[in-house]
């Protein structure tokens, strides 16, 4: 009896013995899981300020500094085409030739008409100067010389009238012969020798278009119009024009036109349907390199001075908003909201949000609650692409 209680005191010794053990090493499992967390290590950076040139480009429709529809005076046929569809022309140069044999007749009959008017000018002169010496000894009444300088009056106009349609006949003699009103290369012809003009047909003969200079039109968004009044000194949109520096043309195929323009001209207002004004850059263009109906793309410099910049992997976009990661005094982060004015190559130009001096977050932001510490790490190595953070 005695062994059997000693034995059972001594089992329950064992067990109370392993609870001890085991409630020692559940205190210290406890203890770990307590144990606060340690902050995450991320790369900040610091914000200063500096000066960029942000490039900016539109879209635009290249035209010859002047265009000309070739179209017929009078009516006819077409009996000469003197130059090729692309022919480079020179002013007065022969163009077109219509059957002109009409309004030479008519000329000649023109002439003749005014030959007959200057006689009857003629006899009523004569009529006059017979008629005042006898007026003068009463030997006719008076009303006949009054008469007789009527005559001569109607006579005067007649001719007058005759050299008018003279003129208006040699006129149309020198329509039959179309010649360029300017220098300039020759659009596309669409009729032939033989075909039958008119001077009110819709269809012009062709175009020649002045391609010394060429005009690049292209749009500028009201939002963009607002910045371009702000970033360029002048009290007026002439001064502001005369303050930007020489633009650059992009050619269709994204090669870099050889020579720079100026801006030129600025449209009077906006076009309701697309909230846009029309602005037009001037480029040389000696060499024909370019023509009419050319695309490409007007780039614009804009200079910003002393404002903030933040690589654009380094934000965040919520809801058409752009944020960033400030990091305060006690290296506790916050999400602020920054206003972007433009892009400089990876980076955001900050015009609020944002001052000089302020640390941000550069990398691992993800899902990053706002209040959380972290321990901040000088940022020294490339940016990660920005899909990469937002995974």
């Amino acid at each position: 009896m005695a062994k059997r209680i000693g034995k059972r005191f001594w089992m329950l010794c064992v067990a109370m013995f392993s609870l001890s053990l085991s409630g020692c090493g559940g205190g210290a499992g406890t203890g770990g899981a307590g144990a606060q967390q340690q902050a995450p290590s991320l790369p900040v950076m610091n914000i200063g300020s500096s000066s960029t040139v942000v490039m900016q480009e539109y879209s635009a429709l290249l035209e010859g500094v002047v265009t000309v529809e070739i179209r017929p005076q009078v009516d006819g046929t077409l009996e000469e085409i003197a130059v090729d569809e692309g022919a480079f022309v020179k002013a007065g140069q022969l163009l077109f030739g219509i059957d002109g044999r009409v309004y030479r007749e008519e000329l000649k009959s023109a002439v003749a008409l005014r030959h007959a008017a200057k006689a009857a000018l003629d006899v009523a002169g004569i009529e006059v100067e017979r008629l005042r010496p006898l007026v003068k000894n009463k030997v006719v009444s008076e009303i006949q010389l009054k008469q007789a300088l009527a005559k001569h009056r109607s006579a005067k106009a007649s001719l007058e009238q005759a050299d008018a349609a003279v003129q208006m006949a040699r006129i149309n003699v020198e329509y039959t012969r179309i010649t360029a009103p300017v220098d300039g290369y020759i659009g596309d012809i669409p009729f032939r020798i033989g075909s039958l003009v008119s001077k009110n047909q819709q269809e012009q003969l062709t175009t020649l278009t002045d391609v010394h200079e060429m005009r690049a039109y292209f749009s500028m968004s009201e939002v963009d119009f607002v910045r371009f009044k702000q970033q360029f000194s002048g009290s007026s949109i002439e001064e502001k024009l005369a303050a930007v520096p020489p633009v650059t043309l992009l050619l269709a195929d994204g090669s870099r036109y050889p020579f720079e323009g100026r801006l030129d001209a600025v449209s009077g207002q906006f076009d309701r349907s697309t909230a846009s004004v029309m602005f037009r850059a001037t480029f040389p263009n000696a060499d024909g390199m370019l023509r009419s109906g050319n695309t490409g793309k007007v780039s614009i410099a804009n200079r910003y001075d002393n404002v903030v910049q933040v690589p654009q992997a380094s934000t965040a976009d919520l809801q058409d908003r752009i944020f960033v990661f400030k990091v305060s005094g006690d290296n506790s982060v916050s999400r602020a909201p920054i206003t972007v004015v433009g892009k400089s190559s990876a980076n955001y130009i900050v015009s609020d949000g944002l001052e000089e001096g302020d640390m941000i977050v550069v990398s691992g932001f993800s899902r990053l609650p706002d209040g959380t510490v972290i321990d901040p790490q000088p940022f020294e190595e490339g940016i990660p692409d920005k899909k990469e953070q937002h995974r």
